[in-house]
């Protein structure tokens, strides 16, 4: 068995995340501590009791969302010593990622993003660009639909999350066209994303540059485990491109599928979801039925994917 992990993105927020960790982990609580002494305000309790609305503000949310990533792999990591062959996160979560293989240290990964998230809402205002899910088109169909729609004003490919579902960004007054044109192409529907920008499009050019400097600052370690990055499916093969990878994901489309067929090439057929929800798997499941998905969001399905490895290890000792 060969073990992949994967770490949530942004829109999996919810209020009252990760707090069920925190109250039974000790190893979940000391990263919320550690993220509320490094942002200087009180993380832990937006999360766990704030307003869902102050939760979704972009520079609240990305901080929010790596930390109980984190945490819940934490919890899991004191429960069991599997180990990853390779890791990897969707737009937000490849931050986790390398918190993840230790490429980036936790203090320093959790402002960081809380920046990129200022920075991504700084470039596109409120009510100007955003993004919608189109489902039950191919590739081709949707990015052919992205070029329609372009037409009207900046439409462009921000995610290809699975081979049904390819989400699109941009300008709000162009999105707009984008239902009925996905209907005509015979699309099941195309739903509008709550999201306040357009992630992953050239519309965020200056938070890519506000990033880029930021991210000169940092101190980038060599990583333990293999991270693939979003912006191309494959792994990074130094620490040195970190910054240039994390700088250009900000405008480049997530290759979500390529990631997956990149740990489906390495032999990895287990793969761990670690954060809110269960998107990652839901996309995990159209892009290969064939690999094994363990989604880990509350201690429930922690202690659930702890019994399945152990259980595991024990037929592989028998054989």
């Amino acid at each position: 068995m060969k073990i992949g992990y994967v770490f949530a993105g942004q829109g999996a927020q919810v209020v009252g995340m990760g707090k069920e960790f925190h109250d039974q982990y000790e190893s979940s609580r000391v990263v919320f501590d550690k993220a509320n002494l490094a942002l200087g305000y009180d993380l832990k309790t937006l999360c766990f009791k704030g307003s869902q609305e102050k939760l979704n503000e972009t520079e609240v949310t990305q901080p929010a969302i790596l930390t109980t990533s984190i945490a819940m792999l934490k919890a899991f990591e004191s429960k069991s010593n599997i180990k990853a062959t390779a890791v990897a996160g969707l737009s937000l979560g490849e931050y986790s990622a390398h918190v993840c293989a230790g490429s980036i240290a936790f203090g320093d990964a959790v402002q960081l993003v809380k920046k990129r998230g200022a920075f991504m809402q700084e470039a596109v205002p409120m009510g100007v660009g955003g993004m919608v899910a189109v489902m039950g088109l191919s590739v081709e169909a949707t990015e052919a639909l992205a070029a329609e729609a372009s037409k009207y004003g900046t439409v462009e490919v921000c995610n290809y999350n699975s081979p049904k579902q390819i989400v699109l960004g941009g300008a709000l007054e162009a999105l707009e066209k984008v239902p009925e044109l996905a209907k005509a192409a015979g699309a099941k529907r195309a739903l509008p994303l709550p999201v306040s920008a357009p992630f992953h499009t050239s519309m965020l050019k200056p938070a890519e540059e506000k990033l880029a400097e930021v991210l000169k600052d940092i101190d980038f370690k060599e990583m333990q485990i293999p991270v693939i990055t979003n912006v191309d499916g494959r792994i990074v093969s130094s620490e040195d491109h970190i910054p240039a990878y994390l700088a250009k994901q900000v405008t480049s489309a997530v290759r979500w599928i390529e990631c997956i067929e990149s740990m489906k090439a390495m032999g990895i057929d287990t793969i761990v979801e670690f954060g809110p929800g269960k998107a990652l798997s839901s996309f995990i499941a159209k892009i290969d039925r064939s690999i094994k998905v363990l989604s880990i969001n509350d201690p429930a399905s922690l202690e659930d994917a702890v019994a399945y490895f152990a259980s595991e290890h024990a037929e592989e000792r028998a054989i």
